[in-house]
């Protein structure tokens, strides 16, 4: 059995990412005993292999998967579109808010938007699995502490959190302390 296709035939039907290790106990169970860097090895065989194709291999937060190249999404969107899942402003920024500044509570995303929060806002990014509950904070009330979950990741194509972009106001801010030289125009003729 070839290795590169069989890993490749497990990309293609998992239906979502998929860890090394998952990989090499499906091998196994087929007799093929591999090392994770074998498989690794085979996976960036596959990389090369797709390289001018409209398909990718990524690795994302859960693992690897195979997926449609970001340039071909429009021709896909009339196929993808589901109308029942729109997503709000006021979603956008309560995930955000929770990416950003994790964990945090419905008090500290109500405090920063400066608007109450909607319980269905916070259901939905639940059920969509976007984001869990990770605590409870030790103060009266004892309000729940939200973080982002690998799903999110996965959905946004990342690996970390880490990987999200810096935000405006941080951006300006480390233009603004970035030192420029004096520079003497006295002797410019």
């Amino acid at each position: 059995m070839d290795i590169n296709n069989a890993i490749e035939s497990i990309l293609i039907s998992s239906g979502r990412p998929i860890r090394l290790s998952e990989m090499k106990k499906l091998l196994n169970g087929q007799g093929l005993d591999l090392e994770l860097s074998e498989i690794r090895l085979a996976i960036t065989a596959l990389m090369e292999r797709y390289e001018n194709t409209s398909l990718e291999i990524t690795e994302v937060a859960s693992g690897f998967r195979t997926q449609v190249r970001t340039e071909f999404s429009n021709l896909l969107f009339p196929i993808w579109n589901d109308s029942n899942t729109k997503t709000s402003k006021a979603l956008l920024e309560t995930i955000a808010i929770i990416a950003y500044k994790q964990p945090v509570t419905r008090g500290d995303i109500e405090e920063i938007r400066g608007v109450t929060v909607s319980s269905n806002i916070i259901r939905n990014l639940l059920e969509r699995d976007w984001v869990k509950i990770a605590g409870y904070r030790d103060v009266p009330g004892r309000p729940a502490l939200l973080e982002t979950t690998k799903t999110f990741l996965d959905d946004l194509n990342l690996k970390t959190i880490h990987e999200l972009p810096m935000l405006p106001e941080l951006i300006e801010l480390s233009i603004d302390t970035i030192e420029t030289p004096e520079t003497d125009l006295s002797n410019i003729v």
